[in-house]
């Protein structure tokens, strides 16, 4: 069943986001659709998807702090 949902955009988005719809010969709404569907079915089979080792990592930084400074110095330490 389909259910009407109001979204408040940015018109300059709208009107971009429409126009890429229409390159693509769909509707925005059917496009819409299809970006909530890939979301969710990507949260769903996200780690059914990844490779064994990738998926063993999923999850392993929660809880901890890792800003870009930190990613930053860790890639100018290893690249030395």
């Amino acid at each position: 069943m389909a259910t009407k949902l109001t979204l408040r955009l940015d018109e300059g988005l709208i009107d971009r986001a429409k126009r890429e719809a229409r390159k693509r010969g769909m509707s925005l709404s059917r496009m819409v659709t299809g970006y909530f569907q890939g979301i969710t079915s990507a949260d769903q089979n996200r780690e059914r998807s990844l490779p064994p080792a990738t998926a063993a990592l999923l999850g392993s930084l929660r809880g901890h702090k890792v800003s870009r400074e930190d990613h930053r110095r860790h890639l100018e330490e290893k690249y030395r």
